[in-house]
């Protein structure tokens, strides 16, 4: 079957299937330390709707890693990166494998996940990714921070913002309570030297000094966070974390660190980058410690007994970098084949969701900000309609997914994902149309034998498109 309705139950998962042979057919793996709960039967199934049951306004946890590929976890397929946290998080909750990021790059996926909508409903989604101080995230944008925060939520920003830099743009402006973190799209993880040498760790509005490793910090941060009295007030944390973003290095890693500190002091701009440096094994490295970094957080949020009332997602800002497993996906962030859009995508709730399950609805970025209002009590702006489309009923009460289009836009690349179906032009303009539950890989272009239907998706995505803010003269126009 090729419908959207009919995703779910088109696809069987068992969690007996081997790693290698998930990871083939782009289902997914049940971890190594998950074997004893094979002599039971399969781990995950396909996703049901939860029963109903007596709930408040769940506390909420949004956690996204930086650069993470589709396939970096255990979980997912990876056959030699272990993440033991991030897949009991997906054994307890739910696993989506068509999951997609809102943008190819970082912040325009931010902006996409802040507000609910396309990056390009706005000027500062346009930037792909934000490099400088001339664009940002108008504070008149609602957010699912203000949203939330005029619903009676505490909010908290920690970790990577990228969405613009002082003095014009802050995560306080746009109803974050709380910020720590860096304002920018990189850092070195000792110093906070961003790419141009200008130090970049902050609380709130001002600088804030400390020379240890950034994951660390922002670990403590998160799990004080959660851990708190927030005076009976449910609370949004975003925590953003940089891992396993460039440059390459692991916590220990200070010979490294201090060399790449010297050519930024030298003047070196693409230091940062790092194209000289990382490999498999330091990428695996950074990959285990957001893991790890991820259970120090989940562990704070069981001894607050918060657990059971908290909505936890887990999700990247795009697809993999130079050193992620993407396989069998093609292409890389800042693509819009698979590869540089797919992301691991987990939910848990424990007092609303049955855990060991997978789902194949594709959903994005928007969905989860239409999703975590919903769930909130929160109604978005009337003057600023969300893209994003929200999961609770499908979630909850067992409704049938939604059945509409995922769009995205960057310079020079157009995709439009319908049910299976995905249209797709890159930069050498050429229109290409794949059945992505038959060629998950994206290499039987089906535009020759399928015209009427690549001509419906082409027109479809060219009606959103009309909508958006036009890129602006210079460079290398998507249209």
């Amino acid at each position: 079957m090729s419908s959207y309705e009919n995703e779910l139950s088109r696809r069987a998962f068992a969690g007996a299937v081997s790693v290698t042979a998930a990871a083939a057919v782009g289902l997914g793996a049940v971890p190594a330390e998950a074997a004893e709960d094979r002599q039971a039967g399969p781990v995950e199934r396909e996703f049901r709707a939860s029963r109903s049951r007596p709930s408040r306004r769940p506390n909420i946890l949004f956690i996204l890693g930086d650069d993470l590929g589709w396939a970096d976890l255990s979980a997912y397929g990876s056959p030699h990166i272990e993440t033991p946290n991030l897949d009991r998080l997906a054994r307890q909750g739910v696993r989506f494998t068509d999951a997609y990021s809102g943008s190819a790059t970082c912040s325009p996926t931010r902006f996409s996940l802040y507000t609910g909508r396309y990056p390009a409903r706005t000027r500062g989604g346009l930037a792909e990714p934000i490099a400088d101080r001339s664009a940002g995230l108008e504070p008149t944008q609602p957010t699912l921070a203000s949203l939330l925060k005029a619903s009676g939520y505490a909010t908290a920003l920690i970790g990577k913002w990228h969405a613009g830099h002082l003095p014009d743009y802050s995560p306080t402006k746009s109803g974050w309570d709380e910020f720590f973190g860096n304002f920018g799209g990189a850092l070195e993880y000792y110093s906070k030297l961003s790419p141009g040498g200008e130090y970049d760790l902050y609380e709130g509005d001002a600088e804030y000094k400390d020379l240890r490793y950034y994951t660390r910090i922002i670990t403590e941060r998160a799990s004080e966070y959660v851990s708190r009295d927030h005076h009976g007030k449910p609370w949004l944390l975003n925590l953003n974390f940089t891992t396993p973003h460039w440059p390459w290095i692991a916590d220990g890693d200070t010979a490294q660190s201090a060399e790449i500190v010297r050519r930024i002091k030298a003047g070196d701009k693409r230091a940062l980058g790092h194209q000289d440096g990382g490999s498999v094994e330091k990428y695996k490295q950074m990959v285990e410690d957001l893991d790890r970094s991820v259970g120090e957080v989940l562990k704070a949020l069981e001894r607050a007994g918060r657990e059971e009332h908290t909505v936890v997602v887990f999700s990247s800002d795009n697809g993999g970098e130079r050193f992620s497993y993407n396989w069998p996906l093609s292409g890389n962030k800042a693509s819009l084949q698979e590869g540089g859009i797919r992301v691991p995508n987990i939910v848990r709730w424990p007092a609303r969701l049955d855990g060991g399950q997978v789902s194949h609805v594709p959903v994005f970025s928007p969905d989860w900000t239409a999703t975590l209002l919903e769930l909130a009590g929160a109604r978005p702006h009337p003057a600023y309609p969300l893209d994003g489309v929200s999961l609770a009923g499908y979630l909850l009460r067992g409704e049938k997914p939604a059945g509409r289009d995922l769009f995205w836009r960057v310079r020079g690349e157009r995709a439009l994902r319908r049910g299976d179906w995905k249209y797709y032009r890159g930069r050498n303009g050429r229109d290409q149309l794949f059945n992505l539950a038959a060629d998950i890989r994206e290499q039987a272009d089906k535009a020759a034998v399928e015209p009427a239907r690549l001509a419906e998706l082409r027109a479809a995505w060219e009606a959103v498109d009309a909508g958006l803010l036009p890129y602006p003269a210079q460079g290398v126009s998507s249209k």
